[in-house]
């Protein structure tokens, strides 16, 4: 098996010099590297038993917060600037609504290259947000729905060297052996293929005692329509997983004891359960990381494996497992949620507030499985004492408002919503509820499957749940969707200089025609405005050739901006006027700066948990959209009209200018990413 030549990129120095060896996983068939003289799996599950719980890796036990210090203190050290998080709402990519990983971050401004990181080589510890294996959280022991990338990153160029493969795995070899303790032969380097965000790239998964710790990405692919492209820049691409780290380091039963331990505790004596021996946790982590646990029928053979290796009865397991499970759950999706509401999401029926009413809603379905009794905010407080973090308890007030508004919402759903599926199978024609509807009535009423579930048996119908309900809920809704053009940019239309960026009173130019099809044309230049941001675009004229056409939509796709034209008389090379409508460019001005001046009015007297949810603006007439927790009370849009009347009315001059994309966002924060 030894013969199959490893790929240049996995052929790494340190390997060579430690002398490492490359070997077939018996498991999974993948290919490792290892000290271990008699290894033959790769060191994750379900190839490999959990063997650090009871006998952590590291020298010592690390918390969360101590294992996250450590990382980004050992980087810093060599060479890496620490940088500030992101938020966990991902407001300046178009195709995702929540931050996914530190990559994330850099995506697609910088990694393509279009500008600078804000720092290189960095080093960052990123909230990431992933609900694709919701339904697992608290029952597989390792699942969160939050959980802390450490990632160090460098972006090399042709220009600037900084480090790749070699010195990739030689950090990260250094810090898990002599930062953290672990021993050479406990860790395995697992080839593999990464790809995400619209890039690619070779990775090593890192594992060690059963557990992957890190994915070192080595990405230099850009993935267009499936094709892999060269990317600009070879980009290093770390993901350690902080939880995890502390796990290892403490040996516990699973990462919630390991994250939320004293709040467990607390959770536990509110809702009366009973704790199970710790050997028997133990155990049921040991096989729940062989079995993989990702559905109710893998639940079922644990518990009956657990039941068969510990001899206690499945029954009194289940009664033992299930509320501890929920507790599990209750404790990670609350973090979840106060992370989310701290960085200014809003619980709605779209986008990353329908994924943040997602969670609370599964949160309070959890409560009756745990048996608490006690309203969300209340945990919520607990929570938040708990976590203790400055940036959390700014927000506080706001947090605790919204989850106990949402609660109440979420018991009249209810209320309403039981009517509705009594109507609905009273008239069904089938024996069995579809389970499209189930889905509309999450998505359109807000009821959980088990509240149509339990109408269903009260009837006599039959109403089948998914096991991974939730996980398909949050997957319809878990990516933003990019505005047209998809076509045309296929072809990589020519790039279009943007004269209205350089004067924006520009009512006339001249330009040469790059591109013609059908009715629509590039133009080498241009000072017709696109629509784009919820603002139509700019109308008027094309002349040439004798002939004046009419232009009536103007959109960008790609670098270049395409002009649709009544009819089309221009060809590739042919020299035009073009003059802008300025009567309808100017309106269309004034009201762009006019949902600004609203949008800060509304955050002055509603809070600064407002953000611009949409808006469109027309010549005739300008609407914002607005994230906020309730219907605005008539005094509150009477003091937002106020203020907003009192800044036009002051006739404030209105300055424009650019900025590097990372001094703007260090000066002016996230709010960039709106209107």
């Amino acid at each position: 098996m030894r013969n199959v030549k490893a790929g240049r990129l996995y052929r790494v120095e340190l390997f060579r010099e430690k002398g490492f060896e490359r070997r077939k996983c018996e498991g999974c068939g993948r290919w490792f590297w290892t000290l271990h003289p008699e290894r033959k799996t790769c060191g994750d599950t379900p190839c490999d038993e959990y063997s650090f719980i009871g006998k952590p890796l590291t020298k010592r036990r690390l918390s969360l917060k101590e294992a996250e210090r450590i990382f980004l203190k050992f980087f810093e050290k060599r060479g890496h600037k620490i940088i500030e998080r992101y938020p966990v709402v991902a407001r300046w990519r178009e195709d995702i609504f929540l931050t996914i990983a530190s990559i994330a971050n850099f995506q697609p401004w910088v990694t393509s290259g279009q500008v600078p990181p804000p720092a290189n080589p960095l080093v960052v510890s990123q909230p990431s947000i992933r609900l694709n294996d919701i339904d697992n959280v608290g029952r597989s022991g390792r699942h969160l729905t939050l959980f802390h990338m450490g990632g160090h990153h460098a972006f090399n160029s042709k220009r600037e060297r900084i480090y790749w493969n070699d010195r990739t795995v030689e950090l990260c070899h250094e810090f898990f052996t002599r930062e953290l303790g672990i021993r050479e032969e406990d860790l395995n380097y697992v080839e593999d293929f990464w790809e995400g965000g619209g890039n690619a790239g070779e990775d090593f998964e890192v594992n060690a005692g059963g557990l992957e710790l890190a994915t070192l990405v080595f990405m230099r692919y850009g993935v267009v329509n499936g094709e892999y492209r060269k990317l600009p820049l070879q980009i290093v691409d770390t993901g350690y997983g902080l939880e995890r780290i502390a796990w290892v380091s403490q040996g516990s039963t699973s990462v919630y004891e390991a994250i939320f331990g004293p709040l467990l505790r607390r959770l536990e004596r509110e809702a009366g359960i009973e704790r199970p021996p710790e050997e028997l946790l133990e155990l049921h982590s040991k096989i729940a990381g062989l079995i993989d646990v990702e559905s109710g029928r893998d639940l079922a053979l644990l518990r009956e494996k657990v039941a068969e290796r510990s001899g206690v009865n499945r029954e009194k397991l289940d009664r033992w497992m299930t509320p501890l499970e929920a507790l599990y759950a209750i404790a990670d999706h609350l973090r979840c949620l106060a992370f989310m509401l701290g960085d200014g999401i809003t619980p709605s029926n779209a986008r990353e507030g329908y994924l943040a009413r997602l969670v609370l809603r599964r949160t309070l379905r959890l409560l009756r499985e745990a048996g608490l009794k006690l309203p969300l905010s209340e945990l919520m407080a607990m929570e938040l004492e708990f976590l203790s973090q400055p940036e959390l308890e700014e927000k506080r007030e706001y947090i605790l408002r919204v989850v106990e508004l949402e609660e109440k919402r979420y018991l009249d759903a209810i209320t309403r919503g039981r009517r509705l599926v009594e109507r609905t199978l009273s008239s069904l024609e089938t024996p069995s509820l579809p389970q499209e509807k189930l889905f509309e009535f999450y998505d359109s009423h807000g009821l959980p499957p088990e509240v149509v579930k339990e109408v269903g048996e009260e009837m006599g119908v039959k109403v089948e749940v998914p096991e991974d309900f939730y996980i398909k809920v949050a997957e319809r809704h878990a990516s933003g969707k990019k505005e047209g053009g998809e076509r045309r940019e296929e072809k990589r239309l020519p790039r279009t200089r943007l004269l209205f960026y350089e004067d924006p009173y520009l009512k006339e130019f001249k330009a040469k025609v790059v591109w013609s099809e059908g009715k629509e044309v590039v133009l080498d230049r241009t000072a017709f405005y696109p629509e784009g941001g919820g603002q139509e675009g700019d109308s008027g004229f094309l002349e040439g050739k004798g002939e004046k056409v009419e232009v009536v939509k103007v959109e960008k796709v790609g670098e270049a901006v395409v002009h649709h034209l009544t009819s089309n008389p221009f060809k590739k090379g042919d020299r035009v006027l073009g003059r802008v409508d300025w009567e309808r460019r100017s309106s269309l001005m004034r009201h762009h700066s006019a949902t600004h001046v609203l949008l800060e009015a509304a955050k002055r007297v509603l809070g600064d948990h407002v953000w611009q949810h949409g808006a469109q603006k027309s010549p005739d007439k300008s609407r914002l959209d607005i994230t906020h927790f309730k219907r605005l009370e008539p005094e509150e849009v009477v003091e937002i009209e106020r203020k907003a009347n009192e800044v036009i009315l002051a006739n404030l001059p209105i300055r424009a200018r650019f900025m590097d994309r990372n001094e703007a966002e260090k000066r002016y924060g996230f709010v960039l990413y709106q209107g």
